[in-house]
């Protein structure tokens, strides 16, 4: 079998990898969200019925606000620890099943607080069934990152802050990281800028969105106010070579979200996502799904972008993989065993 042959048969489901951008309601499958809606008498919108995946402009107000009501109406069918722990676990294993072995979860427990008695049960029920599952053979090990909405007040981000200081850590189960999501075009960056300092004084690492709704200002802005490790999308940075030699020069990593990018209508088709221009400027790219339960692909399909649309071939893949586990804040066991299989991947 010659060299070529036996490259364009190396899965990305069985290349390691680590799992940086995923939201908690986002990583639902489909089948569960129906599920959990019929068990608690929801009516779902058609988008996430028969119309499923749907696909937005979130260019204007509109397409954001259809697509804020259709993550607001899969979130409203969580209803309880029950649901919570199912949502984790089924994550951990989704991942496990397409080469992550580490996920960083990423959550808002305010959503869930109503039903299980406040924020602080809600990241327990979490954090305690990230711990079980991820014990399990063929699971992700799975982290969590507590994140603040810019839709709500900044006095909220440092509350949530507190609450993520409170169970940080470095292994699964625990909180590893703050973010910051939503709408970017809300709020005012430097605003939540206490919030994040409260997490930095903690070792939590500091994530927030920018640089996906709006361009490279924002990406700047946030790089001023924040001091991010890593940020979530950051792929409008590219519109501005000193924006992106700012990110490459302070070792920020950017979770990629190719699939999210075009149902979103950030980039008309896959092509359009500057994947080549961010790893060209030699930026850490850490690919991720971001919303599975609405823009239907996970993970593995990220990759699978990556090698058919923007032509990179395994050595390429090899190197996103290896991008993602050292930006993440794996256990270094993990990332050193994993480092050895992505090794053993392309050798194979």
């Amino acid at each position: 079998m010659s060299e070529a042959t036996a490259a364009s048969q190396r899965s990305v489901t069985d290349l390691p990898k680590a799992h940086l951008h995923l939201h908690f309601t986002g990583s639902m499958r489909v089948e569960t969200v129906r599920d959990l809606a019929e068990q608690h008498g929801i009516r779902l919108p058609a988008a996430l019925t028969h119309d499923w995946p749907p696909h937005f402009d979130a260019a204007d107000d509109r397409g954001w606000f259809r697509f804020q009501r259709l993550y607001d109406a899969a979130r409203a069918c969580v209803r309880g620890e029950a649901d919570m722990r199912r949502i984790v676990r089924e994550a951990a294993l989704d991942d496990g099943a397409e080469g992550s072995r580490w996920l960083e979860l990423q959550i808002d427990p305010t959503s869930y607080a109503p039903f299980v008695g406040g924020i602080t049960p809600a990241i327990e029920i979490v954090l305690d069934e990230a711990r079980a599952v991820s014990a399990e053979s063929g699971a992700a090990q799975v982290a969590v990152v507590v994140a603040a909405s810019r839709m709500r007040h900044p006095l909220e981000a440092r509350t949530l802050a507190r609450l993520a200081a409170r169970y940080s850590g470095s292994g699964p189960g625990t909180v590893v990281g703050f973010g910051l999501s939503n709408d970017e075009r809300r709020g005012v960056t430097a605003e939540f800028g206490p919030a994040f300092a409260i997490a930095d004084r903690a070792g939590l690492a500091l994530l927030p969105h920018a640089g996906e709704l709006l361009g490279a200002q924002a990406v700047a802005e946030t790089l001023d106010s924040l001091r991010p490790d890593r940020l979530g999308h950051g792929v409008r940075s590219v519109e501005d070579p000193a924006v992106l030699d700012r990110v490459v020069a302070a070792g920020v990593a950017l979770e990629v979200c190719p699939g999210s990018n075009v149902a979103l209508g950030v980039y008309v088709d896959a092509h359009e996502v500057p994947l080549r221009q961010l790893l060209d400027a030699g930026a850490t790219v850490a690919l991720g799904a971001d919303d599975p339960v609405i823009f239907g692909s996970r993970l593995a399909q990220q990759y699978t972008t990556a090698r058919e649309v923007h032509g990179i071939d395994d050595a390429g893949l090899a190197g996103l993989a290896l991008g993602s586990l050292r930006a993440s804040r794996a256990p270094s066991d993990v990332v050193a065993a994993a480092v050895a299989d992505v090794d053993a991947w392309l050798r194979g």
